[in-house]
């Protein structure tokens, strides 16, 4: 017996703190000329390249952001770390990730409508893992005393959309009836913030999901009509540093490659017809015309990008409110930034309205769910 997986509840925890584009350019600029000044020589010598400094025209133009949240400001915006300063915890308290993921998850169950006794699998879908192991997965499920199992996986920015696909396919098999699927992204620690390209491109966030079978939900809920999902090896998006990391040891501190790296301009012009064409795809295989699609809640990691394949996707430059951004206020989230669209635009669908969650990233990755609304 098979049965019809739904996403039944939603949450997002946001951090308290957040950055604005003149905060973020006050501390780079502080920094560009501190580098300069103490790299003078080898400047002048052509051996290095100095410092450009960064304007709030030139992060909007390029990004659509204007501000982002962080867990932690201080050592963001102080020019002699340009980092977050995130305290290192003990094994016997909760980690960060966890906290956040379960501030996310309880407001997801609570929209639902249903306990801890109700889920049994947690998923913790993310780009960035605070440890190897124990699974955070594990440490979300104990503190939310979930009975059943729980596991992490990273897609990088599709994390959130191939963690649906697993707990719907796990749902729609019958081997489990509900699941949460959870997005705690510290962004803001695998960021380069001394580089100009990219120091305004990330914040943090959590989001969760709950995936339950179709009878089992209450009140207004989407249906998973479908996932599909795709990988293309790139090394254009890249980190080497693997896990998250508190700060840097002195040894990797030139170590460019130990964060976030991307070759802008490859990324847009591979990327962009990749996920284009695997949304129109993917609809077409379940006989639903563009026409039909009321909402796109698409990764948020750059306007231009979005606006690029809400155009393709729908033949026409889409309506406002159609493709919801939530850029301007989040930032690049990675894996999250599909789900705070989804859970902040949502609830004005209509009953029987599809709406398609698609993100993209490393990897190359995309991942899309197309879903249809009953009240």
């Amino acid at each position: 017996m098979t049965y019809t997986p739904a996403i039944t509840g939603t949450g997002v925890f946001t951090p308290e703190t957040s950055i604005s584009n003149a905060e973020l350019v006050e501390a780079f600029n502080a920094y560009a000329d501190r580098f300069n000044a103490e790299n003078k020589n080898q400047i002048e010598a052509g051996e290095i390249q100095a410092k450009e400094h960064s304007s709030e025209d030139f992060i909007f133009k390029a990004s659509g952001i204007e501000r982002r949240y962080v867990m932690d400001k201080s050592g963001v915006l102080d020019p002699e770390v340009m980092h977050p300063l995130l305290r290192q915890r003990g094994d016997d308290e909760p980690g960060i990730m966890s906290e956040m993921a379960v501030d996310a998850a309880k407001k997801a169950l609570a929209q639902a409508g249903k306990g801890p006794d109700d889920v049994d699998a947690v998923i913790c879908a993310a780009s960035n893992l605070e440890r190897a192991y124990p699974a955070i997965a594990i440490e979300i499920q104990e503190l939310l005393g979930i009975k059943g199992f729980a596991f992490d996986m990273n897609v990088a920015c599709s994390s959130a959309t191939f963690g649906i696909q697993a707990a719907a396919d796990m749902v729609r098999s019958g081997s489990i009836r509900s699941a949460l699927v959870v997005n705690p992204e510290i962004c803001s620690a695998h960021l380069e913030w001394r580089d100009r390209d990219c120091h305004f491109i990330f914040g943090d966030v959590a989001t969760a999901v709950l995936i339950e079978r179709l009878e089992d939900a209450k009140g207004s809920h989407f249906e998973i009509r479908s996932t599909r999902c795709e990988t293309v090896f790139s090394n254009n998006i890249r980190n080497n540093n693997g896990f998250l990391r508190r700060s840097r040891p002195d040894g990797m501190k030139d170590r460019r490659d130990m964060q976030f790296m991307q070759n802008g301009r490859k990324v847009f012009k591979e990327v962009l017809p990749m996920v284009s064409q695997h949304i129109a795809d993917h609809i077409a295989e379940e006989g639903v015309e563009n026409t039909q699609l009321r909402r796109l809640w698409l990764h948020q990691a750059n306007k231009t990008m979005n606006d690029f394949i809400g155009k393709k996707v729908l033949g026409r430059t889409p309506e406002p409110g159609e493709q919801p951004n939530i850029l301007q206020d989040y930032a690049n989230t990675s894996s999250a930034g599909s789900m705070i669209a989804f859970s902040k635009y949502s609830d004005d669908l209509g009953d029987g309205d599809f709406g398609l969650i698609c993100s993209f990233g490393a990897g190359y990755s995309v991942g899309s769910v197309l879903v249809q609304r009953h009240d």
